[in-house]
């Protein structure tokens, strides 16, 4: 190895969503990770909902919206169906 040229190692804090703190060695003074193994549903031994910005809760709420709009609005919310034209065929001569 050369001289000089590696960062410093030392110990880092790793902090995890779920509130779960640890240390493990790094280069940077502390991470900040979003799973880690108290919450994963690997480790945990269930399957459990992992939510990541949010997006379960963005993709219900959109989904309710398309269920309401059917229900109160009938047959306007739905999309305007396009009419293919039936596919030409050429002949060989």
């Amino acid at each position: 190895m050369k001289k000089d040229i590696h960062p410093a190692y030392k110990q880092a804090e790793v902090n995890c969503a779920c509130g779960n703190s640890f240390k493990v060695g790094a280069t940077k003074d502390s991470l900040t990770v979003e799973i880690c193994s108290k919450c994963h549903p690997f480790y945990v031994g269930g399957s459990r909902l992992v939510d990541t910005a949010g997006r379960v809760e963005k993709f219900k709420q959109r989904f309710a919206r398309q269920n309401f709009a059917k229900q109160n609005l009938g047959g306007f919310a739905k999309k305007a169906e396009v009419s293919k034209s039936p596919k030409k065929t050429r002949v060989k001569k």
